[in-house]
């Protein structure tokens, strides 16, 4: 009878201890995906915090949220296989299923394996990260996301676009390091070149001067000379080496300040028109010409 009743507690027990240790399983899980929510942003900013460079704190918030998700992912995994074992599910053939699996998958998902390499590749060698405003994939737009597998942009319409890393081929990244704000001024062919230029210096050190657009600007105005000689315009090509994603405002802004300081000098900014040159000739004069018609 005392055996009967050992064995009987021990199976009541073994019945409550598989909910009890899944119970637990799924709890350690929970607090683990909330500690490394918590955990991860507080180490980021504090990283980001010691960098040297803007561009350095910001490879470290888009590794960052690579990090976070891949943590997420192994969490979850683990305990997933973790509760399949409560149930007696043995792992190991799981797991050599999955492997054959696995590769069976690899050759008809090839698209989506680049994709992870790729995207590998571009946070490890620095070449994408959040807040860049980059052209890739035939699209034009600041970074939103970037993940192992996609590129998610915003362009200045507001359109949202998904890239696949597998098939961005190109980055243009126009937010890395510096940039150049570069202005083309075309004249008219009757204007002195010497005099538009000393004027084209005297804006842009007016504008270097401005308080608001002086912090955006590192070196003086450089201005490269004519350029080309337009149907109508004589054009001349100058530009600011500014901050990263400053090169648009400082561009707007020379313009206005030029086309003021254009017009109060005096200078003809051209536009394309037409000149009509009548023909006349010796044999008919415009009376006979207005006959024959």
């Amino acid at each position: 009878m005392t055996e009967l009743s050992i064995n009987s507690l021990g199976q009541l027990t073994q019945q409550f201890a598989t909910p009890l240790r899944i119970t637990l399983i799924i709890t350690l899980a929970l607090f683990a995906q909330s500690l490394i929510q918590r955990l991860v942003p507080r180490f980021r900013e504090l990283i980001a915090s010691r960098q040297e460079s803007s561009e350095g704190a910001q490879r470290v918030r888009t590794l960052s949220r690579v990090l976070r998700y891949a943590l997420m992912v192994a969490v979850t995994i683990i305990s997933t296989l973790l509760i399949l074992g409560e149930f007696g599910i043995s792992v190991a053939p799981l797991l050599g299923a999955a492997g054959v699996a696995g590769i069976a998958i690899g050759f008809g998902a090839q698209s989506l394996v680049k994709d992870y390499f790729t995207g590998f590749f571009l946070l490890l060698e620095n070449q994408i990260r959040i807040g860049d405003i980059i052209e890739t994939g035939g699209k034009t737009g600041a970074v939103e996301e970037v993940t192992l597998r996609y590129v998610r942009l915003r362009d200045y319409s507001g359109n949202v676009h998904y890239i696949p890393n597998g098939q961005i081929t190109i980055v243009t990244n126009m937010s890395l390091g510096y940039a150049y704000a570069v202005i083309d001024l075309g004249v008219a062919y009757g204007e002195q070149v010497d005099r538009v230029i000393t004027l084209m210096r005297e804006v842009g050190e007016q504008l270097q001067a401005d308080a608001l657009y002086g912090a955006k600007i590192f070196d003086p105005l450089e201005i490269a000379g004519v350029d080309q000689w337009a149907d109508s315009a004589v054009v001349i090509r100058c530009r600011f080496r500014v901050h990263p994603n400053e090169q648009w405002s400082v561009r707007r802004e020379y313009l206005r300040r030029a086309k003021a300081a254009f017009d109060h000098a005096g200078i003809e900014i051209p536009f394309p028109h037409l000149k009509i040159v009548p023909c006349s000739t010796s044999a008919e004069s415009p009376s006979s010409l207005a006959q024959h018609r």
